[in-house]
Order: structure tokens, then sequence, then C-alpha cells
């Protein structure tokens, strides 16, 4: 089953790189019309921020263009998954990625920055450190040396913990095994507050909390709501351990290949999208809020003494990723901190 599924992604991009030739491979003249469609790919569901950010930055480059320029999105890891999305995009052959920033490390091992847990009280101090310029201007020279073009970041607000335990105290993380995602640094800050971090498929997720298997799992407000994992759990705490960025990329040979006016038109219209982005995901995680309240589930806010413990016991992740990551990219992502 395997192999006929990895056929027929191959299969759809083989298609769609095809059609996409007249845009990629040669520049095209200031009044001339796309023929076919640019691809952008996300490995995320329709109804998520992603998708209203990678919809948005399409729409205002037709819109920007008089409809001289085009790009189809396609959700869902139609195009592969996020390692398939950026082994794509970085030959061109799938021009735009829009994907969170956490299977980039690989790639791009300067992304583990935003792997720093406990940095920011606010998710505006979060936006605010991806927009510091000095900042800014280091990741895109990280993405452009791994073949890439940076176009921003947006977010989906920060990752928080679903549980059957009430935090109280920094105590209170021990012995619970959450489903983390499968990062080292993310399983290391887990495993510093005493908790158990168990990396798990995420199609598992709602079946292993309804059967015990886990105790625990952290993720945006937006997954617990569209996932319902809510339902499996009596306390959702805001440890807000982690900013959840989406960042919009494009293959810098692609970009590069383009004439300047339609340059501009995709830089024009990735500012828009980001900001369209960030604006929906503040309400739609207020409208997830709601549900969650109404559900009976429990929203838990830590004191300001747990969440200092638990940035002291983030030290050791802290050291570790300052070895591994270029100390500009480290302290100008942490400058604006409070």
């Amino acid at each position: 089953m395997r192999k006929i599924i990895k056929r027929s992604v191959a299969l759809l991009l083989a298609v769609v790189v095809a059609f996409g030739m007249t845009g990629c491979k040669k520049k095209q003249g200031k009044d001339e019309v796309q023929r076919y469609a640019w691809p952008l790919g996300t490995s995320s569901p329709e109804d998520t921020v992603t998708q209203l950010y990678a919809e948005k930055f399409a729409q205002e480059v037709k819109r920007l263009s008089d409809g001289k320029m085009k790009i189809e999105v396609y959700p869902n890891s139609t195009l592969g998954g996020d390692r398939e999305l950026l082994e794509s995009c970085k030959d061109g052959d799938i021009p735009f990625v829009v994907q969170n920033t956490a299977p980039q490390v690989t790639f791009l091992p300067d992304t583990a920055v935003f792997d720093l847990p406990s940095a920011f009280s606010t998710i505006q101090e979060a936006r605010d450190a991806v927009d510091n310029p000095n900042f800014y201007s280091k990741m895109e020279k990280v993405y452009e040396k791994g073949g890439y073009k940076l176009l921003g970041y947006a977010d989906q607000g920060f990752r928080v913990m679903s549980t059957n335990k009430n935090i109280k105290d920094i105590s209170d993380f021990k012995g619970q095994k959450i489903r983390t995602m499968e990062n080292s640094y993310h399983l290391k800050f887990w495993k510093a507050l005493g908790s158990n971090p168990t990396p798990m498929t995420f199609s598992e997720v709602y079946i292993g909390l309804q059967q015990g298997t886990i105790d625990a799992q952290e993720n945006p407000y937006e997954v617990i709501v569209s996932s319902k994992l809510y339902e499996q759990q009596d306390y959702v705490v805001e440890t807000n351990h982690l900013p959840h960025y989406i960042s919009l990329i494009v293959s810098d040979e692609f970009f590069q290949d383009l004439p300047k006016d339609q340059q501009k038109i995709i830089m024009q219209a990735s500012e828009t999208a980001k900001e369209y982005a960030r604006k929906a995901s503040d309400q739609r995680i207020a409208d997830r809020v709601k549900v969650i309240k109404d559900s009976g589930t429990k929203i838990v806010k830590l004191d300001e003494k747990v969440q200092k413990d638990v940035r002291k016991a983030s030290e050791p992740i802290y050291q570790e990723i300052q070895k591994n990551i270029s100390k500009d990219v480290y302290d100008a992502y942490l400058s604006l901190e409070r």
C-alpha cells in the first residue's frame, strides 16, 4: 500500500511540475499571462491557519498581478509530507511551501532557535522577535544558504498542553506520559519537567488519550479542537512553551529567475498574507477556547512562579541549542526578550 501511495504522489507531482514548466523554467514577459498555476504545497488540513495563509497569499498574488500570476494551493500532503515538500521546493519543482518550522531543523539547523522553550510570555512578543529586522535578515541568509527564499512567518499561537491533571506546581508535570512531536529538543524539554514524553503518530493520539496509553499531549488550540482532543481531557494548560510558527518559503532559484516586478508582487503579497493569517489565528484561538470551556474542560493559566520554574528547568535545552546553532541567530532571537 505504501508503495502505491508513493507512486501516486510522484505521479501527481510530475503532472504538477509539467504544468508549471512555463512559469518555472523561463522568465515571463511583463504582460505574459501564466498558462498554468504555480503549485504551493502544505501538509496541513484545509480548515487551518496554514491553509488561510496559503490561500490569502495566492489571492494577493493574483490580485496584484491583475490575474497574470497564478498559484494553486495543494493542502493535506497532496504533494507530499513536510520532508518531501522541502526537497521539492529546493529543487524548484514545488516553488512555494507553507509549513511549521519544526520539520525544517533537519535541513536548516539554525531553525532550532524556534525550539527554545518558554522564551516569550505573549504571542505578540514572539511575533516581534521574528519580525525584528536584525533577526529576520539573519534567517533570510539561513534559508538562502539552504536553497530557499524566506517570505515570512505567521503562527497558530502557542502550543499548549492538554491533560487530566491540574497543573498547580512544576512537580505536577512529573511522571505524565505526554505525546510530543518527534523532535529531540521537544523531548528533552518535557523530560526536564519530569514528564515522560512519547513520540506518537498524530492519528493515534485521540485513541491513545481515550485508552490511557498516554496521559497528555501538546499542540496549538486549533489542533486540540479540530481533532476533538479536549473531549478526552479534563484540562487544557496554557504552558505556552513554544510559538507554533508557520513559514512561507519559495525556491530561491525560482524566485531569482522571476522578473523584478513579479518578485515585488510576491514580497508584497506575502506581507499582506502574514498579517491576515495572524489576525485569523487570534480570532480562531478565541473561538476554540470558548468551544473547550463550553464542553466543560477547564482552561488552566500557569501562575508566575510555575512559569519561572519551567523556564529554569529549560536551561539545559537553551545550552544545547546554543551550542548547535549560530550565536548571532540565537542572540538576535532573544534580543527583545523581557
